[in-house]
């Protein structure tokens, strides 16, 4: 079968850019899905490909299960396998279907607080990633007393180019009135959020990045309504309309956004600031669900181009 791919180029321009080498990494989220009988195969296979492509690393932007299968220990202990299978290293943040919606009774009826406890315990290791060649990275539980709990958020350096990944998850990032446990951890993780994604734009300017890259799993969109882009009822508000998007324009260099949660792939420019269009901030959303495939980011001084990567046969 031949190999499907496509590409897509888009050139971005910054007075400070610097020469760097040019390297690919790859994205991916929503998998694998369904049971383990119909997804596992072809999740397998989509980790073969991505091990034949050799990328710098692999970033999983969370659901790595569907939201109506079971958040139990088994599917977990199955989830950091696939994560191993990976010859490189490969980051992961959470999504919502391993933990905020584990109380579902298709789920098995779990405590999501307790599954996200089990999720930081398992997953996540201080200073490094998951992957057979693990990457180096730093936590903001290491960095920031204030932030201890939150392993999850991470953050590196390559060749001129800072990563991030930050806990945002779909279900209105879990804002949930009706639950008090819910919100109060809400407000906690978002306070978390929105820290670091402040520092990581103070480290960007230290360390002169030529580009940033953040990678979450919710689509911080779904929300929006004619009016609002973040109404006030939205649990993306602060993390993203208050302080993501703000600190990009006044950065004004190239940040490219990655998630999933839609499950269609689409690469865009759909943020707005003060109702004006943000031409420096570029959304990439990874396939998945059915569409086990993911997005090879192929990346030269301020230019991202994207190919679309199939399971190997």
């Amino acid at each position: 079968m031949k190999r499907q791919t496509m590409a897509f180029l888009l050139l971005f321009a910054s007075a400070t850019i610097q020469a760097q080498s040019a390297f690919s990494f790859v994205a991916m989220g929503d998998l694998p899905y369904v049971t383990s009988a119909n997804a596992y195969g072809p999740y397998r296979g989509l980790i073969d490909r991505i091990n034949q492509e050799s990328p710098a690393f692999s970033v999983h932007v969370g659901d790595f299960k569907s939201g109506s299968t079971p958040c139990s220990d088994e599917e977990f202990s199955n989830q950091l396998d696939h994560f191993q299978r990976f010859k490189g290293a490969v980051v992961y943040t959470p999504g919502d279907n391993e933990w905020t919606d584990c109380h579902r009774a298709n789920n098995g009826k779990f405590d999501p607080l307790e599954r996200l406890a089990v999720l930081r315990q398992r997953f996540f290791t201080p200073g490094q990633s998951l992957g057979a060649q693990p990457l180096a990275v730093q936590n903001q539980s290491t960095v920031s007393s204030s932030f201890s709990r939150y392993v999850e958020n991470v953050r590196w350096m390559h060749q001129g180019v800072m990563f991030a990944t930050v806990h945002i998850v779909g279900s209105n990032n879990n804002l949930e009135s009706r639950d008090i446990s819910a919100t109060r951890e809400f407000f906690e993780r978002d306070a978390a959020n929105v820290s670091w994604i402040q520092t990581t734009f103070e480290q960007a300017r230290l360390q002169q990045a030529t580009a940033l890259v953040f990678a979450f799993q919710a689509d911080v969109l779904e929300n929006k309504t004619p009016w609002e882009d973040f109404p006030g009822w939205s649990g993306f508000r602060n993390s993203m309309g208050q302080t993501l998007l703000p600190l990009a324009s006044s950065w004004g260099k190239p940040v490219l956004v990655v998630h999933g949660d839609s499950h269609q792939f689409k690469i865009d420019q759909p943020f707005q600031l003060d109702k004006k269009p943000m031409k420096n901030v570029t959304r990439l959303i990874v396939p998945g669900a059915s569409d086990v495939r993911a997005v090879k980011v192929n990346v030269k001084d301020a230019s991202f181009s994207f190919e679309l990567l199939a399971p190997a046969r």
